[in-house]
């Protein structure tokens, strides 16, 4: 099997990896119209199709791709960390998933891709269109750079969020409470950094040069949680960074 399947509604791909991002794929391929089979186990035998997208943690990649290679015209994957060692294409979708999001998830969302050959990245520009997303391209030597942002954009952010709802929670505002009243600070946070970036975005006391209202801050943590502490002292330390550049500019 040697040449580029076209990606039209008889294209014909299977999805391996039942985990999040390969139900909600499964998903989306087939509401956009392709013929998809999946998605199966990691040790389930599949049918001979055009495509083998794995769906599977990226220590199984080179596993998985060997075992579709001899059903598959082309092998791709969706990890946004993983070089195309072992594949031909890879797409990865710029979201969060817990799996039981609907088909248009992928509606405007950024997809990485890339491709061993002109005809392979074409592919996977295909499938990140049909998905309703946006294709980019990142080059193996990028990728792990790539994917650390996107760990900062999401997991950490998470990190953060959990942080500021326990010293809520040791304010005495606990749990949803908390969430509902930080979520519109959240958002607002976002919005402009989205607009104007980080520099221009940040407020506060480390803004300001506050050093007292700091260190109180910093005492408040300590005694709520010590764990917290150098996570604080780590976060202030980047964040003076961020205001020395808006007092620069």
């Amino acid at each position: 099997m040697n040449s580029a399947p076209a990606l039209a509604p008889e294209t014909t791909i299977a999805i391996i990896g039942a985990g999040h991002i390969g139900s909600v794929l499964a998903r989306a391929l087939r509401q956009a119209g392709l013929a998809v089979s999946g998605p199966y186990g990691r040790g389930d035998a599949i049918p001979a199709v055009d495509i083998a997208l794995l769906c599977v943690p990226d220590t199984a990649i080179p596993e998985a791709a060997a075992a579709a290679r001899t059903r598959a015209t082309r092998i791709a994957h969706v990890s946004g960390a993983t070089p195309l060692d072992d594949v031909d294409f890879s797409i990865h979708p710029l979201q969060t998933f817990t799996g039981a999001e609907s088909p248009d998830i992928f509606h405007g969302i950024g997809a990485a891709i890339a491709g061993r050959s002109p005809a392979d990245k074409n592919i996977a520009e295909q499938l990140a269109r049909t998905l309703g997303a946006r294709p980019f391209e990142v080059d193996d030597a990028d990728r792990a750079g790539y994917h650390a942002a996107a760990s900062f954009a999401s997991n950490f952010v998470l990190t953060v969020l959990d942080a500021a709802e326990q010293l809520a929670a040791s304010a005495g505002i606990k749990g949803e409470e908390a969430r509902d009243l930080l979520t519109p600070l959240i958002s607002r946070t976002v919005d402009n950094w989205q607009s104007s970036g980080a520099t221009a975005s940040l407020t506060g006391p480390i803004a300001r040069g506050d050093e007292g209202t700091i260190a109180r801050q910093r005492a408040a943590v300590d005694e709520a949680d010590p764990a917290l502490t150098s996570l604080f002292d780590e976060l202030a330390t980047a964040t003076r960074a961020i205001a020395r550049q808006k007092a620069a500019v």
